[in-house]
């Protein structure tokens, strides 16, 4: 019998190891799995490269474990804000690097490691210092950036509800990363609100497939999310 539920967020992380790359889904605070987040941060795994949309705000959730000193390296689009001085502070002392991805270049360079693509050409960064060292080409008179796929050890994302198949439904916004970053990673352990009956999820509702989903864990709907923001 399949059973992807595990009993609690500790069990669900406890093969994340030293050196892994981890996807982080969320856009701010909106889908951002905060319990998963605090979980990696009490199981201690180092050395890490974070893929995530931002760079954590205040001193919750994803600044949090930046905080730890245990993130290596973090691939983002939106790094910097008003509050977050973590990352400031770690990123100016030259304790953690940054690779600097344009929004919708990060959205698909994901979306290509879970669609099997090997690269592809975007005109997003062409003349910019984020196309440095890779490769352009001209395409219908037009200049084009190469990129590549972003592959990951584990993918931690947040979901509305799932059953025991591992099929997931989101909650509006709250979506954002989490369908991509499921396809990209060889682990994808999702936190959900609800745990609903196999056969209860309408199939042509379901946007993220249990085949893409190895954990879920069930955690507590709360009123607000790191840095104040509302759990979408």
């Amino acid at each position: 019998m399949i059973n992807k539920i595990s009993p609690s967020v500790e069990q669900a992380l406890a093969a994340v190891h030293d050196g892994a790359t981890i996807m982080i889904g969320g856009f701010g605070g909106a889908g951002q799995p905060a319990e998963l987040i605090d979980g990696l941060i009490a199981q201690g795994a180092k050395d890490l490269v974070i893929v995530n949309n931002n760079a954590g705000n205040g001193e919750t959730g994803l600044a949090a474990l930046l905080k730890t000193g245990r993130v290596r390296k973090i691939i983002c689009s939106f790094p910097r804000q008003a509050d977050s001085q973590i990352f400031d502070g770690l990123y100016r002392s030259g304790k953690l690097e940054l690779e600097l991805v344009p929004q919708g270049n990060l959205a698909e360079r994901i979306r290509a490691a879970g669609a099997g693509i090997g690269a592809f050409f975007t005109p997003t960064g062409y003349g910019t210092e984020l196309a440095k060292g890779k490769e352009t080409r001209e395409i219908n008179g037009r200049q084009y950036v190469l990129e590549h796929p972003i592959h990951a050890d584990f993918a931690l994302i947040k979901a509305e509800a799932g059953d025991r198949w591992g099929n997931l439904v989101y909650r509006k916004t709250a979506r954002n990363f989490g369908p991509v970053m499921a396809t990209a990673a060889k682990v994808t352990i999702a936190s959900v609100h609800d745990i609903v009956e196999l056969g209860s999820i309408d199939p042509e509702t379901v946007v993220t497939p249990g085949l893409f989903v190895r954990h879920i864990v069930k955690v507590p709907r709360t009123a607000t999310g790191p840095a104040g923001f509302k759990h979408a």
